[in-house]
């Protein structure tokens, strides 16, 4: 080092393939990762507390909000005229007519019900385009960092939620609020709704880039059955744990809104730190075997889940399903790998987006019968089942995986 020569340090290869507007992509994100941590937070709870959603009612009301998820290929068919940038925009303010219907109109079931789905069909619309966009905006072999770097962004702001969440109503209980006052909740929604107004306002100064990107009613090719088959087997395996695991924290274990927001914020933590990771070995050891490897951890899960009460005494029970709540959310994160999968199947980033989008539908379509037969199992045969039966679509999911065999590498775009 004695030559005098000055010290070059290299600069760290960027994901991204130069476009300004990821900043602003990005940021929308953030702010709506912020909303969605506020209203996830409190929405088993709210159901269960204030709205009295019974365990089966909870299936009906999950079978009534996935329905835009299994309408989104017909939804996004007829808004086939506006670009993804045009969607996104729709989508992001879709999401806080939702979040305003549950603050200002009260807290029926009917009326519940009905502002969950709008919200739901928000949620439902940006999910497939922010992928894309997400895919779009990174060079062509750095697609799992750039879905990685999202995630992470994503459950950053989630994180912020929970723990306000779970803070808010820790204060409250101190000050002696019962845990079904409707203040706390009240409150949440307020914010998620400030949030989701900075979001759409944020997502309005992206520029569109102009190109409508086509979008089949139902785009079905026969290079794609594999990961048909894999959205079949994950949506219903998921469907299960996103719907019924809260509840049986809550009306079996009877977990407060505090407790529901901080294990939802300890599982963002994992997100944030851990997609980014997932996201590089996605590309580094190849989506085939991230999709495989998570069975094993994924059985135990699910069977812990629904037996540690025989297993153990109710207070440790409580416990280990805690940890295997969170466990479960580690595992989905592997679901990135999927999207990668369907890239490099993919000849255009039409064919993309409407692969995606025809993924989630599929997905949807055993979710919403999922949803109201395991309200059925779960109040006929017990948790016990209604979690083997998890497990098991876990293990079919794995095998179809295991088959995959990897396409011939392609550029997109």
């Amino acid at each position: 080092m004695g030559t005098g020569e000055p010290v070059m340090h290299a600069k760290k290869p960027s994901i991204y393939s130069g476009d300004k507007g990821v900043k602003i992509f990005l940021a929308t994100i953030l702010f709506s990762g912020l909303a969605y941590g506020f209203y996830r937070g409190i929405q088993d709870n709210y159901l269960a507390e204030i709205v009295k959603i019974s365990e089966f009612e909870r299936g009906i009301v999950e079978f009534f909000r996935e329905l835009p998820g299994l309408m989104l290929v017909f939804i996004l068919a007829w808004m086939y005229r506006l670009s993804e940038t045009k969607v996104f925009k729709i989508g992001t303010a879709i999401m806080l007519c939702g979040v305003l219907g549950l603050l200002l109109l009260g807290s029926s079931k009917v009326v519940v019900i009905l502002f969950m789905v709008v919200f739901s069909t928000g949620e439902h619309i940006v999910m497939p385009i922010k992928s894309s966009m997400s895919l779009s905006y990174a060079k062509s072999d750095k697609g799992g960092a750039s879905l990685g770097v999202t995630s992470s962004i994503s459950h950053g702001g989630n994180i912020i939620g929970y723990m306000m969440v779970s803070l808010l109503f820790f204060v409250l209980g101190g000050l002696g609020y019962a845990r079904d006052s409707l203040v706390g909740f009240r409150i949440v929604f307020l914010i998620a709704a400030i949030l989701l107004l900075l979001s759409t306002m944020i997502a309005l100064t992206m520029k569109d880039k102009g190109k409508p990107v086509k979008r089949s009613r139902l785009y079905f090719n026969k290079k794609y059955n594999k990961f048909y088959m894999l959205e079949i087997f994950y949506g219903a395996r998921k469907q299960i744990f996103l719907t019924f695991a809260p509840y049986v924290l809550i009306l079996f274990y009877g977990a407060d809104t505090s407790v529901i927001a901080l294990l939802l914020a300890i599982c963002a933590v994992f997100g944030m730190l851990l997609s980014p990771a997932i996201g590089m070995l996605v590309d580094k050891l190849g989506y085939k075997k991230i999709m495989v490897a998570d069975t094993l951890i994924l059985v135990v899960v699910c069977i812990m889940y629904g037996f540690a009460h025989r297993i153990f005494p109710m207070h440790i029970a409580f416990i280990v399903v805690c940890i295997n709540f969170v466990l479960d959310s580690i595992i989905s994160l592997a679901s990135m790998a999927t999207n990668v999968y369907v890239r490099d199947l993919s000849s255009s980033r039409e064919e993309l987006t409407a692969t995606l989008t025809t993924g989630i539908s599929v997905n949807h379509l055993i979710s919403v019968m999922i949803a109201l037969l395991g309200g059925y199992i779960w109040k006929t045969l017990g948790i016990e089942v209604l979690f083997t039966l998890s497990a098991v679509l876990g293990v079919i999911n794995s095998i179809f995986a295991a088959t995959i065999k990897k396409p011939e590498q392609r550029t997109l775009y």
